[in-house]
C-alpha cells in the first residue's frame, strides 16, 4: 500500500486558482482573426404557418455578409434526429432552421451574419416574414385532447412514444388493501440557468479541416453529430471545448445554432460565432421536467404499501431533442417505487409534445420525476393514516440484507448495494428529529408553522453497459476511455474522455491516478475537451464521470505500473514476480539491490536500452472501461422550515443530506456536488417555474425578470453527512454523485411545508411552493373552516 493515499481526502480543488484569478478560458474568451458574428431570427408564434421570407432588405444592409431562410438550406443541413429513441417512438422531423411552419416562439427563422454583432442584430430587424397563425397547445394534458392542435403529421393526439412497466399484480393489490388513494402530481418545467449561457464560435482551417469551440458536456458526440448533419468528415472536424461555466445536461444536446456556425463558417471560409443572450437561452436551450403525474396507491392500515399505479403525461415540447424519448419513460417510471419494497406496480408514461421549448436532460432527468413519485406516494399514506413519515418509510424501505434487489422484479433495474435504514437513522441522529418534532408541537402552540420534512431516493447512473443501451435505442455506448501517458521525466497526463463543467476533475482524476501510480498528484495532469488530443470518449451526464471516466483512469494506471514493473526488473537484473512497488520506488525486498525510482524507470521506457524481451518502448496505456452495470446511489434528505400563513414564505431553517455515492473520492468535491444539486432542489421545490400563455403560447417567463432563480440569501446551511456502501460494478467503488441532491430536495421540501401546514388540513400543493400559491392555500382552508 502507498505511504500517502490521496483518494478520499478532501484536497481543495487543483483548477480553483485559475478560474478564481480570471485567467478561466471560455468560448467566448476565444477571438480570431476575421471574426464573423451570427445572430438567429427566432419565431414570435407558437405555431404558425411560414407564408412568405423577405431576406433582401438584410442582405442589403451594412457589413451583412449572408443571410438565409430554412428554405435555403433544405438539403443541405440537417435533419436534427434525437439520438435516444425508445422502440415504437415516433420522431417529428426537425429542420435546423424552420421552413413552411413554426412550432414554438423562439424557433430559428432566419440567420444573418455580419461583420459585427451589433450589424448582425440591426438586420435581424429588417427581415420580412408573413406567418399565418395556428391553434397551439402548450399543457400536456390538453395536448392529447381530441380536438387539440396537432404538431406534427405523424404523431397522432401529439404521443410520439407509449411507454410501459409492469412487476406484480397491481389489481390484486388493491382488492386486498384497505386503503385506496389517488394523486395528482406535478413536476413544474424548468430552464437550465447555467452562469455561462451557450456559445459556439467555427472556424475553417488552411488545412482544410473544421475547429469548433463550444461548451460541449460530450465533445467527441457533438463531432460526431455535426459531422452527420453539416455532411463533413468527422476526422476533418476538430471539437474543443474550454472551460464551461455550467452544463446541468443542457450543455449535451444538438441545437441548431451548433450545426449552423460550421456550416457558415464553410460557407463564408470564414471563422464564425454566436453567443446567446439570457433571453435567448429562455427560449432555446433545452427546459426540463414538465411533467404531470396520477398515482393510485394501494396500503394497509399499517402504512405498508402493497402496490402502486402510475400514468405519467412527459411534455417534451415542440421536437424530440437527443434524448426526450428516454426522459419521461425508462429514466422516470422504472424508478417510481423509490427506495420501497412495492412488488406489485404498474406505469405508462406518455411522451406528448407540445408547442413550447423542447424539454430534455436537466439533472437527474427522470430520476427526480420517479423520487417524486415515489416520495409523494410514502407522504400520501403517511398523512392519510395520520402516521409518522419516518415510520411509515421504515415499514416499506427495502432491506440491506435483499441487495442486490430488483425492484417490482424488473428485468431492467437492478440495484447494485445500500442500506437504506443506516442513511435514515445517520439523518434522524444529525437533524435531531425527536428534538425537533418537540420543539415543532412547542412552537405551534404560540402561532408558529414549523415542517419537517423527509425523503428518500435512489436510482441508477453512470448508463452502461454499451450493449444494454443498445436495447434501448440509446445511440451511444456506454463505455469511456482514458489515456494515461508517463514521459521520459516521469511526469504524467491523462487524456480523459470525460468532461468537467466545474466537477473538479483535474483534482479527482488525479487523485484516482495518484494513488495507483503511487506519485504526487503535483505530477500529474488532466486534458479534457480537445477530439485531436483525447483519444475518444462519451463525456459528462448521468453521474458517470467517476464512475466510468474515473475507473478508465484506475485500470489505465495499473496497466502503466504493470509495464513499469517488467521494465523495473530489468532494470534491478530480477524476475519481475520479485519486484516490488511501494511510494515511487520499484525494489526488491530482501536483497541489498539499488532501488530505482518511478522517474528512473519511465527514462528507461523511452531510451530502450534495458527493456525486457517482448517489452515495447514507451509508458502509456489506454483502456476503454465497459462497465458490467450501473451504481445505485441513495440518500435520505430533511429539511426543517417555517412558514409565515400571513404572507406564504417559507423560510429554511436547517437541512441535513446523508448521501450514499459509494467510494468518496474526494469529500470536499462530494460536498459541494451534494450543495449544488440540493440548492437547484430547492430551487425547484419553491422558486422556479416555467409559464406560458396558454392561449397563444408565448412564453411569460422569458428573462430572470420574471424566472425566479435563488440568491444566495435563499441558500440554507446544507450539512452533508456521507455513509459508503461501496459499488461492486466498478473497481473503485463509486456510485456517482452529481444529480443527488437534485433528487432528494424536491419532495423534502414539499413534505415539509405541507407538514408546517397540517394544522390548516393541506394535504398537497404542487410545486413551486411559491408565497402566492402557499398564501392562497392557506386562505382557502381557513375559508373553508369558516363555512
Amino acid at each position: 500500500m502507498p505511504l500517502n493515499r490521496y483518494v478520499g481526502q478532501p484536497l481543495k480543488r487543483r483548477e480553483d486558482f485559475k478560474l478564481l484569478t480570471g485567467k478561466g478560458r471560455y468560448v467566448d474568451d476565444v477571438r480570431l482573426p476575421g471574426l464573423l458574428y451570427m445572430a438567429v431570427l427566432r419565431s414570435p408564434h407558437a405555431h404558425a404557418d411560414i407564408k412568405h421570407v423577405n431576406l433582401e432588405p438584410a442582405r442589403s444592409a451594412a457589413g451583412v455578409r449572408l443571410a438565409v431562410s430554412g428554405r435555403e438550406l433544405v438539403g443541405k443541413l440537417g435533419p436534427i434526429v434525437p439520438n435516444w429513441i425508445i422502440p415504437g417512438t415516433k420522431v417529428p422531423f426537425r429542420p435546423v432552421v424552420a421552413t413552411d411552419r413554426v412550432r414554438f416562439v423562439g424557433e430559428c427563422v432566419a440567420v444573418v451574419v455580419a461583420e459585427t454583432l451589433a450589424e448582425a442584430y440591426d438586420a435581424l430587424d429588417l427581415i420580412e416574414v408573413a406567418y399565418e397563425a395556428l391553434p397551439s397547445v402548450t399543457d400536456e394534458e390538453a395536448a392529447i385532447q381530441e380536438h387539440a392542435p396537432q404538431l406534427h403529421d405523424n404523431v397522432p393526439n401529439n404521443v410520439t412514444t407509449i411507454y410501459k412497466v409492469r412487476g406484480g399484480d397491481y389489481e390484486k393489490a388493491a382488492r386486498e388493501a384497505d386503503h385506496v388513494i389517488s394523486l395528482r402530481v406535478i413536476n413544474n418545467r424548468l430552464i437550465p440557468t447555467c452562469m455561462e449561457t451557450r456559445s459556439i464560435v467555427a472556424t475553417p482551417e488552411p488545412d482544410d479541416t473544421l475547429t469548433v469551440y463550444i461548451g460541449s458536456q460530450v465533445p467527441h458526440m457533438h463531432r460526431r453529430w455535426i459531422a452527420e448533419t453539416i455532411g463533413f468528415p468527422e476526422h476533418q472536424l476538430r471539437i474543443v471545448a474550454p472551460d464551461i461555466g455550467g452544463g446541468f445536461g443542457a450543455k449535451m444536446h444538438l441545437y441548431p445554432e451548433d450545426l449552423l456556425c460550421p456550416h457558415l463558417a464553410r460557407e463564408l471560409g470564414a471563422p464564425v460565432k454566436w453567443w446567446e443572450t439570457r433571453s435567448e437561452s429562455h427560449q432555446s436551450t433545452s427546459h426540463g421536467r414538465a411533467h404531470t403525474e396520477n398515482l393510485e396507491i394501494a396500503f394497509k392500515n399499517d402504512g405498508v404499501v402493497l402496490g402502486l399505479r402510475v400514468e405519467t403525461l412527459g411534455n417534451v415540447g415542440a421536437y424530440l431533442s437527443n434524448m426526450a424519448s428516454g426522459g419521461p419513460t425508462a429514466n422516470t417510471i422504472h424508478f417510481g417505487t423509490g427506495t420501497y419494497r412495492i412488488e406489485n406496480y404498474e406505469a405508462i408514461s406518455r411522451v406528448v409534445v407540445t408547442n413550447t421549448v423542447p424539454v430534455d436532460a436537466y439533472r437527474g432527468y427522470g430520476r427526480p420525476e420517479g423520487a417524486y413519485i415515489a416520495e409523494r406516494a410514502i407522504d400520501a399514506v403517511a398523512r392519510h393514516l395520520d402516521l409518522d413519515q419516518v415510520e411509515v418509510r421504515r415499514r416499506n424501505f427495502i432491506q440491506q440484507a435483499e441487495f442486490p434487489y430488483r425492484p417490482y422484479g424488473s428485468h431492467a433495474v437492478m440495484y447494485d448495494s445500500g442500506n437504506y435504514q443506516g442513511l435514515l437513522e445517520k439523518a434522524l441522529a444529525a437533524f435531531d428529529y425527536e428534538g425537533r418534532r418537540k420543539e415543532q408541537n412547542e412552537l405551534r402552540a404560540k402561532g408558529a408553522y414549523r415542517g419537517i420534512g423527509v425523503a428518500a431516493y435512489t436510482h441508477m447512473c453512470g448508463m452502461a453497459p454499451s450493449r444494454r443501451l443498445s436495447l434501448m435505442g440509446f445511440d451511444r455506448g456506454g463505455w469511456e476511455s482514458a489515456r494515461v501517458s508517463v514521459d521520459s521525466s516521469g511526469r504524467v497526463t491523462i487524456f480523459s474522455g470525460s468532461m468537467s463543467q466545474g466537477h473538479g476533475h483535474l483534482t479527482s482524476l488525479s487523485q484516482i491516478a495518484a494513488d495507483v501510480l503511487q506519485i504526487p498528484i503535483e505530477n500529474i495532469d488532466v486534458v479534457q475537451g480537445d477530439t485531436r488530443q483525447v483519444q475518444a470518449g462519451h463525456g459528462t451526464f448521468n453521474s458517470r464521470s467517476m464512475a466510468v471516466g474515473g475507473s478508465s483512469v484506475h485500470v489505465s494506471s495499473l496497466r502503466v505500473v504493470d509495464k513499469a514493473k517488467k521494465i523495473a526488473a530489468g532494470l534491478l537484473e530480477v524476475d519481475e514476480k520479485d519486484v516490488a512497488y511501494l511510494a515511487g520506488v520499484f525494489s526488491v525486498p530482501g536483497t541489498d539491490i539499488k532501488p530505482v525510482t518511478f522517474a528512473a524507470v519511465a527514462r528507461m521506457a523511452y531510451l530502450g536500452h534495458k527493456l525486457p524481451h517482448n517489452v515495447a518502448p514507451g509508458l502509456d496505456e489506454t483502456v476503454f472501461y465497459d462497465p458490467t452495470g450501473m451504481g445505485s446511489p441513495s440518500g435520505v434528505h430533511l429539511a426543517y422550515v417555517e412558514v409565515d400563513p400571513e404572507t406564504g414564505i417559507v423560510d429554511i431553517l436547517d437541512y441535513v443530506a446523508v448521501d450514499d455515492v459509494g467510494t468518496l473520492v474526494n469529500p470536499l468535491l462530494a460536498a459541494g456536488q451534494i450543495h449544488g444539486g440540493v440548492v437547484q432542489g430547492i430551487a425547484q421545490a419553491i422558486y422556479e417555474e416555467v409559464s406560458y400563455d396558454p392561449d397563444n403560447g408565448q412564453l411569460l417567463t422569458g428573462s430572470l425578470l420574471d424566472y425566479a432563480v435563488p440568491r444566495a440569501e435563499h441558500v440554507p446551511n446544507i450539512r452533508s453527512v456521507f455513509q459508503v456502501t461501496p459499488s461492486p460494478t466498478n473497481p473503485i467503488g463509486v456510485k456517482g454523485i452529481g444529480e443527488s441532491g437534485s433528487i432528494a430536495a424536491p419532495p423534502c421540501m414539499v413534505h415539509a411545508v405541507l407538514d408546517a401546514l397540517s394544522p390548516f388540513g393541506i394535504k398537497h400543493l404542487d410545486m413551486p411552493l411559491t408565497p402566492p400559491r402557499v398564501w392562497a392555500a392557506v386562505r382557502d382552508a381557513r375559508n373553508g373552516a369558516t363555512r
